[in-house]
């Protein structure tokens, strides 16, 4: 088992309640210097796992999370109630509790992919990216404490167009881009695509400010199960003001499917 799948697993304890433990080896860098909330992806791993053991579905087709707390390095629970169980989609509401507060609260629809004869198909173009041994690794920063934790469990080898922020010349456009697999082999599910739409560094890092961006909303979409090998991950901002910026994502699998779309909105962190 990987250190993604201990970290996101959950024990049945009856009655749509489930036991579960934010992993502080998924833990990001927060601006003091130390190791704080676990990444809002390995977060929503956890909870589909929960929604998953009893859903009449296989796959999340659509997830909307509200992350109303930082949640602790300690024993957590998940509680599950199914608001409709269709023969084509069932929508259950999952909150995970620390102490009696909620932390984290989600909706979930689950249904079929894939089924033939589904009628009109249409896709856009994947992002244009160099090849992946030509993008910029972030493991030759992982001596840093700022790469600890959750960078220490991820492999993203970042498009050198994006990467300007690490050497203190963003490139003046808040996007991303990337290629996102674990450190450790294990192929592509929906838990890992619930990291991925979460995965890259934040955009507004493209414009220079560089700190904790906690995300307070998060909604995205499985597309389609993806395909063996790295996913590549796209991100861009619409709007920044008021301390508060959007962030829209697509993962694409190595067969030039998307896989996965997100969007989210988050405030902006220290230096912003």
């Amino acid at each position: 088992m990987t250190a993604f799948d201990e970290a996101t697993a959950v024990i049945p304890d009856g009655d749509g309640s489930y036991r579960a433990r934010p992993d502080e080896r998924f833990a990001i860098f927060l601006p003091d210097g130390v190791t704080g909330a676990v990444n809002g992806g390995v977060m929503m791993a956890t909870m589909l796992r929960a929604v998953l053991d009893t859903s009449p579905h296989p796959h999340p087709v659509a997830t909307s999370a509200h992350f109303l707390r930082v949640p602790r390095h300690e024993p957590a629970r998940v509680q599950v109630a199914w608001l409709k169980q269709g023969k084509t989609a069932a929508t259950a509401r999952a909150t995970l509790v620390q102490e009696g507060l909620p932390v984290l609260e989600a909706t979930v629809t689950t249904g079929p992919l894939g089924q033939p004869g589904g009628g009109l198909s249409w896709t856009s173009e994947p992002p244009h990216m160099p090849p992946i041994e030509q993008c910029t690794s972030l493991a030759v920063r992982a001596e840093s404490a700022a790469f600890a934790g959750y960078a220490g469990q991820v492999d993203l080898r970042m498009d050198p167009a994006t990467t300007g922020w690490l050497r203190g010349e963003p490139a003046g456009i808040p996007e991303m881009r990337g290629y996102f697999s674990l450190r450790e082999d294990r192929d592509p599910d929906v838990y890992l695509l619930a990291l991925a739409v979460d995965a890259l560094p934040p955009v507004v890092l493209g414009l220079g400010p560089f700190g904790w961006s906690p995300t307070v909303e998060l909604t995205w979409h499985m597309r389609a199960v993806p395909a063996r090998g790295p996913l590549r991950v796209a991100a861009r901002c619409r709007h920044i003001s008021g301390g508060w910026f959007d962030e829209e994502a697509e993962v694409w699998d190595p067969q030039d499917r998307l896989v996965a779309q997100s969007r989210q909105i988050a405030r902006l962190g220290r230096g912003a």
